[in-house]
C-alpha cells in the first residue's frame, strides 16, 4: 500500500520502543490515529465509532513494536498495522474508511502471511493475538460491502510497501532511518521530559 514517510514516523518509532516514554507515545498516536480516521467516517457514524477505533489502535501498537522486533522496517511494521486496520474496516462495512480497495484485502495479506499466521492475524480476526483488551463495539454497514466507494483508497500498491517522501518523491520499501533521531520529534511529545516522564508544558 501508499503511506507516508518523514521524520516524525522515524521518532515516534524510537519513542514507542522506549521504556516509560513508549506508553505517552502509544497514547498519543492512538489519538492522532482515531482522529484522522474518525474524519474518513460518514459524519453520522463519526462519534459513535470513535471509542472502537481508541481501543483497537491501541492494540495495533503492540503489532507494530513486535513487527520491528522481527526486523520489519518502520514502514512495513507500520503498514502491517494499517493492513489490520483495513481489514477491521472491511468487516464492518465501513470501506469509505478504507486505505485500499477491498479486492486488494488478499494481496496485502499474503505479503505478510507469515507475520499474520504467526499471531493468528486474517482478514475475519485483524488482531489475533494481539487483541489484548475488550474492543468496544460499534455498529456495522455491511450493505456498503455490497457496491462498495473508496473516496480514500488508493490501488494499484498491493504488491509491495510505497512510501511517499516529505518531498513528495514515491519509493518502494521505505527510506533509510535518519541518525540522531529527537523523540521530541514524534506527535504529541513536544513538551515531555523524556528523561523524568513528566510535562514541562501543557
Amino acid at each position: 500500500m501508499k503511506i507516508r514517510q518523514n521524520i516524525r514516523h522515524f521518532a515516534a518509532k524510537k519513542a514507542l520502543t522506549m521504556p516509560i516514554i513508549g506508553d505517552i507515545a502509544t497514547e498519543k498516536l492512538v489519538d492522532l490515529h482515531v482522529s484522522i480516521f474518525a474524519k474518513k467516517a460518514d459524519p453520522e457514524y463519526r462519534e459513535e465509532r470513535e471509542p472502537h477505533l481508541e481501543t483497537f489502535f491501541d492494540c495495533t501498537f503492540e503489532t507494530y513494536v513486535r513487527a520491528l522486533e522481527e526486523g520489519f522496517t518502520e514502514a512495513e511494521a507500520r503498514e502491517i498495522t494499517h493492513i489490520q486496520a483495513n481489514f477491521d474496516f472491511y468487516n464492518h462495512g465501513w470501506t469509505e474508511m478504507m486505505e485500499f480497495p477491498t479486492d486488494e484485502l488478499e494481496s496485502h495479506y499474503e505479503r505478510y502471511e507469515s507475520f499474520f499466521t504467526r499471531y493468528n492475524i486474517d482478514i475475519a480476526n485483524p488482531l489475533g493475538d494481539f487483541r489484548t483488551q475488550e474492543i468496544t463495539a460499534a455498529s456495522a454497514t455491511p450493505e456498503r460491502l455490497d457496491n462498495p466507494e473508496h473516496p480514500h483508497a488508493e490501488g494499484g500498491f498491493a504488491d509491495d510497501v510505497y512510501v511517499e517522501t516529505e518531498s513528495g518523491e514515491l519509493t518502494v520499501g521505505g527510506q533509510t532511518e535518519p541518525d540522531n533521531i529527537d523523540v521530541e520529534d514524534a506527535p504529541g511529545l513536544q513538551g515531555v521530559d523524556t528523561d523524568t516522564d513528566e510535562t514541562t508544558e501543557v
